[in-house]
């Protein structure tokens, strides 16, 4: 099992950066695919990023393609998502979860096991 700690998020204009963390607990991390979705209000939680255990594999949603970047220590127990030319639209309360011995980062929600509680992230016009 493991427990996910997400933070990092904040208010940030259009056009600006941020970084959003997620610490695990744990020595099994490196057995887990890791993913980040999101969830704006009214909306349905989307796929924004994963990464394959050893991280050698990354996937994005289109939307995010060319401006969001996962990456992982395994070494720390961390996933990062680098978040540049934030638009309006990347709005959301943002999540990172865990795929136990996942093979490939997965792009829906029902192939993780672990979720973490969430940090907003706002982006102003």
């Amino acid at each position: 099992q493991v427990q996910l700690v997400e933070s990092g998020g904040g208010l940030v204009q259009a056009g600006g950066s941020l970084r959003v963390s997620c610490a695990a607990s744990g020595r099994t991390f490196s057995r887990y695919a890791m993913g980040w979705f999101r969830q704006a209000p009214g909306k349905e939680r989307e796929f924004v990023a994963g990464i394959s255990r050893g991280g050698g594999r990354t996937d994005y949603a289109d939307s995010v393609k060319g401006r969001f970047t996962i990456s992982r220590d395994n070494a720390k127990n961390t996933v990062d998502l680098q978040m540049n030319s934030l638009k309006p639209e990347d709005t959301a309360d943002y999540y990172c979860a865990g795929d136990y011995l996942g093979v490939v980062p997965g792009t829906t929600a029902e192939q993780y096991d672990y979720w973490g509680q969430g940090t907003q992230v706002t982006v102003s016009s």
